[in-house]
């Protein structure tokens, strides 16, 4: 079996298997592609690749200049492609098993101030080049301030899960993983604004024919949604109009702002956990800087030793 037919079918079975979404498998693809690549250039292949080959590999990614990050998602690639080649029986052994990677940088994640999240939400409103544009810019920062969503999950929201004027909103996360959100009041009046309008719009386009999109977010383009790279093109408008450094904001910055000022305002790890989609706690104990900081404060304003 050759390394292309390796990676063909081994991104053939998560996608079967654990319902890997479009972008996992994507990741996984161009990742194992750069391995292949790399082994090949060294006169390898997967079947008889070993331990020392993978660990000359990483070396190679280290001195290309490539950060921790990249060079863990790498090596668990490689391990993910040799537990499946050895269940399948592709290989009697698993090279990668025993493999130590490089860990990951425990960087704190960006994050907004109330204040500057109350003016890019200011801002959506008087952002776009006709009134529509407005009314769904404004829908789109409520709903991904409000649920803390991952902006893949955001701009794929399918229309159905808007209708009925919701209190929770249904999310299909990585993995094709479900999970309810609540609606905060101004993302459902925001969310009621922009349905009255997309209705009106495709009534229209019915009336000459058109079909209708089964997105809350639809455009003209193959997606038939708004996409993730125009959405961030657009978020970096706002964040100008708005008076925000538009190098501090991004989709994944509003998503962090989320758990960020829920946490400040005494919501607990496993709740943010849950709102986010994070299938381990592990990941949501980012914001643990967050909680020892109210933790300090708790300290120095009621314990009476603390007393000036």
């Amino acid at each position: 079996m050759s390394d292309r037919h390796w990676i063909a079918t081994f991104l053939d079975a998560i996608a079967a298997e654990r319902g890997a979404a479009g972008n996992t498998l994507a990741a996984y693809e161009r990742d194992l592609a750069h391995v292949r690549e790399w082994l090949t250039g060294a006169g390898l292949d997967f079947t008889d690749a070993q331990k020392a080959d993978f660990e000359d590999y990483l070396v190679y990614c280290d001195q290309q200049g490539l950060k921790r990050a990249t060079r863990a998602r790498r090596l668990s690639a490689i391990k993910q492609l040799y537990r499946f080649a050895f269940e399948e029986g592709l290989r009697s052994d698993n090279p990668a098993i025993q493999i130590s990677g490089p860990g990951r940088d425990k960087r704190l994640p960006k994050t907004l101030s109330i204040e500057e999240v109350d003016r890019l939400l200011e801002a959506a409103g008087t952002q776009g080049r006709t009134a529509q544009d407005s009314l769904r810019n404004t829908c789109l920062m409520q709903l991904l301030y409000a649920t803390g969503m991952r902006v893949s999950e955001l701009v794929t929201l399918p229309l159905s899960s808007a209708r009925g004027d919701p209190r929770m909103l249904l999310i299909r996360g990585k993995g094709g993983k479900e999970r309810m959100v609540p609606l905060s009041p101004p993302a459902r009046a925001a969310l009621a604004v922009w349905l009255a309008e997309r209705d009106a719009e495709e009534e229209v386009k019915r009336a000459k024919g058109k079909p209708a999109s089964a997105f809350l977010f639809p455009s003209r383009g193959k997606e038939g949604h708004l996409t993730r790279h125009g959405f961030y093109m657009l978020i970096k408008e706002i964040a100008v109009r708005g008076g925000v450094s538009p190098e501090k904001v991004s989709p994944h910055t509003l998503r962090h702002a989320f758990a960020t000022h829920l946490l400040q305002n005494g919501a607990d790890l496993r709740s943010i956990q849950t709102l986010l989609g994070h299938a381990d706690v592990a990941t949501t104990e980012i914001y643990t800087h967050v909680l020892e900081e109210r933790l300090r404060e708790l300290v120095l304003d009621h314990h009476p030793l603390a007393k000036d």
